[in-house]
C-alpha cells in the first residue's frame, strides 16, 4: 500500500480530541477515559477510519478505540470524525505493542484487511499469527472475541488454522461475504474490492478468556 502525505498531519493530530497522545497511561483504566463501564471493541490497523467511525456512530453503547501507526492516515482518519462522537478514540501505535497499551479490558477485537506478509518467513507479523494470539490473550476481558475481514485467501486460510489451534470456535465463516450477507458497516478497502468483484472472507472466532 502506497501511503500518501498529509502535509498537515502533525497539526491535525496535535488539534485533534479524538486522538490519545500518551495512550499508554491508561493501560488498565480506559474506561475512566471514556468514563463508563461499556464494553471496549479496538480495530487494529484501522486505515482512515470509515468502519471504526460509522460503528462508534450507530453503537453509542460500545466504545471504540482505532488503532494505527502511521501518522497520515491516521490524520486523515481524525478528519473524518464528526464532533460530539463520545464512545471514540484514536491511538498511534504499532500493533507489536498491543500488549503493552490494555490488560484485560477489551471485549472484541476486529481485524479488517490486515498485510497479509505472504513470504513464508514473515508470517509471525500476521496479524492472526501465533505470535499476536498470544499478545492477545492478555489484553481481553471475559470472553476472546475476534472478527476478521480479508480479500486474502491465503491470509484467510493461514488465519482459520491459526485461530483453530489457539483455541478458538470459528462461529461464522464465510468465503464470499456480500454474498452471503452483506454488512451494514463497511471499510474503505472492502468497497472497493467488493466493487470490482472479489470475494470478501470473513471469520468471527472466540474463546473462553480463561483458556
Amino acid at each position: 500500500m502506497r501511503l500518501r502525505n498529509v502535509k498537515n498531519k502533525k497539526e491535525i493530530m496535535d488539534n485533534s480530541n479524538y486522538l490519545v497522545k500518551n495512550p499508554l497511561e491508561y493501560k488498565g483504566k480506559w474506561n475512566k477515559l471514556f468514563n463508563n463501564n461499556n464494553p471496549i471493541y479496538i480495530e487494529i490497523g484501522m486505515g482512515k477510519g470509515k468502519f471504526i467511525i460509522d460503528n462508534a456512530i450507530k453503537y453509542k453503547d460500545i466504545n471504540f478505540i482505532g488503532i494505527e501507526k502511521y501518522d497520515s492516515v491516521i490524520a486523515k482518519a481524525l478528519q473524518k470524525v464528526p464532533l460530539g462522537l463520545n464512545n471514540l478514540v484514536m491511538v498511534r501505535l504499532d500493533a507489536l505493542n498491543i500488549d503493552e497499551l490494555f490488560l484485560h479490558e477489551i471485549d472484541k477485537i476486529y481485524l479488517n484487511f490486515s498485510d497479509p506478509w505472504p513470504k513464508n518467513r514473515h508470517h509471525l507479523r500476521r496479524l492472526s499469527s501465533s505470535m499476536f494470539l498470544d499478545k492477545y490473550d492478555s489484553i481481553f476481558k471475559d470472553k476472546k472475541v475476534i472478527e476478521m475481514r480479508t480479500d486474502n485467501r491465503e491470509l484467510f486460510q493461514y488465519s482459520l488454522v491459526s485461530f483453530s489451534v489457539k483455541g478458538y470456535i470459528l462461529e461464522k465463516v464465510s468465503l464470499d461475504l456480500h454474498k452471503d450477507e452483506m454488512p451494514e458497516i463497511t471499510t474503505e478497502y472492502e468497497d472497493k474490492f467488493s466493487n470490482e468483484g472479489m470475494p470478501i472472507y470473513y471469520v468471527m472466532c472466540n474463546k473462553d478468556v480463561n483458556k
